[in-house]
């Protein structure tokens, strides 16, 4: 079993060792350290990766080092991989993929965290939206996850229905936004994330939700695991209840080589 989504210090998460060492407790095969990062030339996105110190775009070899030495080390029992969760706008495709070429990651996740240039968990942004606007935004966001997956930037989707986690854009996806985003990954090397990032709090629900997991899993796709662990101690607990869905859904997810070969 590979967790391909956690988060360390050089990003939102805790020390990279620490996550190391809780994913060789839960008795992970490998683990993807895939830190936040953007390189939207946008003043709002430059701005909010300095203050939120989401800055991987300038860290990235000097956590490659740290990553090498977790490596080398001999009582480390797992494979640590060098990746990263790159924020994704149509727009900027082009500086996306001149970094990540130059980068170089193990491999590379993409994300839509972002809808009328706001982050889609500042739920005080929308509360107060007609209702006719949230449903725009919502097909605004399968608009750009489609293109997110039609660009072949990424190895990774990350939580394909993230504004679910925001209960005032949550029950706006249709049938047909499932479908678009079926039929995309259909014909991408990109593979969805089954994420476990607020399984177990608030929101309660794996990415994707039911219905859109549900036309995935049918459709017979590759799927990847994400805990989307930001601190230790939740890697276990979300890993046993992923284990447990993959088992019930009959889905054996990806492999490295698989990731690797696209």
């Amino acid at each position: 079993m590979y967790d391909y989504h956690v988060h360390t210090n050089y990003s939102d998460g805790t020390f990279l060792r620490r996550m190391v060492d809780a994913a060789a407790d839960a008795g992970l095969d490998g683990v993807g350290i895939a830190d936040h990062c953007n390189v939207s030339p946008e003043p709002g996105a430059e701005a909010f990766k300095r203050a939120f110190g989401f800055n991987l775009d300038l860290t990235y070899e000097r956590r490659r080092e740290a990553i090498e030495r977790v490596r080398e080390d001999p009582t480390v029992d797992v494979d640590v991989f060098d990746a990263v969760e790159m924020d994704y706008d149509p727009d900027h495709e082009g500086a996306i993929a001149e970094f990540l070429d130059e980068a170089g990651f193990d491999y590379a996740i993409g994300s839509v965290h972002d809808l009328d240039g706001v982050n889609v968990h500042a739920q005080s942004h929308f509360a107060d939206m007609p209702e006719a606007e949230r449903r725009e935004l919502v097909d605004r966001y399968f608009e750009k996850l489609v293109a997110l997956v039609d660009a072949e930037l990424f190895a990774i989707a990350a939580h394909p229905d993230l504004i679910e986690r925001n209960p005032h854009l949550r029950g706006f996806a249709t049938a047909d936004h499932y479908a678009a985003v079926t039929e995309a990954f259909a014909d991408s090397r990109t593979v969805p994330e089954i994420n476990a990032g607020r399984l177990l709090d608030d929101y309660g629900e794996f990415h994707p939700a039911p219905p859109l997991f549900d036309r995935l899993a049918d459709a017979g796709l590759r799927m990847s695991v994400g805990t989307d662990s930001h601190e230790p101690g939740v890697i276990s607990p979300r890993l046993d209840e992923i284990e447990a869905e993959l088992a019930r859904r009959g889905i054996d997810p990806v492999s490295p080589a698989e990731l690797a070969d696209g």
